[in-house]
């Protein structure tokens, strides 16, 4: 009895070889876009639990070093940044943003800023905003400037303390505790407009 050879030419063998390792790149991307979807609410349950004693108290973010950077940006919030917050960490953000109103304050976002668009997101789909380059005051002004020296000695119409000065940075907003139509990382919020007047 003759046993039949069955004969591939190298052309589809290597065409059979690229479309298993397709297939296996595509699973496996699969595998990775399925653990980041899972991943995502952890996280954000993680900080949700973490930043809870802030939802409607300033009070206690103040407490644990919370000071206010800016006044209310239209469509986004007052900032209110802990110092000695540094890195990615989903349970400290640097900046917390609230929302006022008639003496009543809101948690809405949690915030993070780096000095360049992270390799990698820190948070799945994470998309970034900007902030340019700017002196802060004490009480919350703040004046854009390219480098420190150009920061007036004391705020500008208010007399308040310099704070700080900072570079360009990429900014990410998390809206973990008010509801954005434009999307979890949005920077601005349509929802916040009454707030915009404090």
């Amino acid at each position: 009895m003759r046993r039949a050879i069955l004969f591939m030419p190298p052309i589809l063998v290597a065409s059979a070889f690229a479309a298993a390792l397709a297939v296996a790149a595509q699973r496996d991307a699969g595998h990775e876009h399925h653990a980041a979807s899972r991943a995502l609410p952890a996280a954000l349950a993680q900080a949700r639990v973490a930043t809870a004693k802030y939802a409607t108290s300033l009070d206690a973010a103040r407490a644990d070093g919370y000071r206010i950077i800016t006044r209310m940006i239209p469509d986004m919030g007052f900032h209110f940044m802990n110092p000695k917050v540094t890195g990615f960490d989903v349970t400290r953000p640097p900046i917390l943003v609230y929302e006022k109103r008639a003496g009543t304050w809101q948690l809405g976002a949690l915030e993070w800023v780096f000095t360049s668009k992270p390799t990698r997101p820190p948070l799945a789909g994470a998309r970034y905003g900007s902030f340019a380059a700017a002196c802060h005051y004490a009480d919350g002004t703040f004046v854009a400037a390219v480098s420190q020296s150009a920061c007036p000695a004391t705020a500008p119409g208010t007399g308040a303390a310099f704070g700080f000065w900072h570079p360009d940075l990429v900014t990410l907003h998390v809206w973990l505790w008010y509801p954005n139509p434009s999307g979890l990382y949005a920077s601005m919020n349509p929802l916040v407009r009454p707030f915009n007047h404090g």
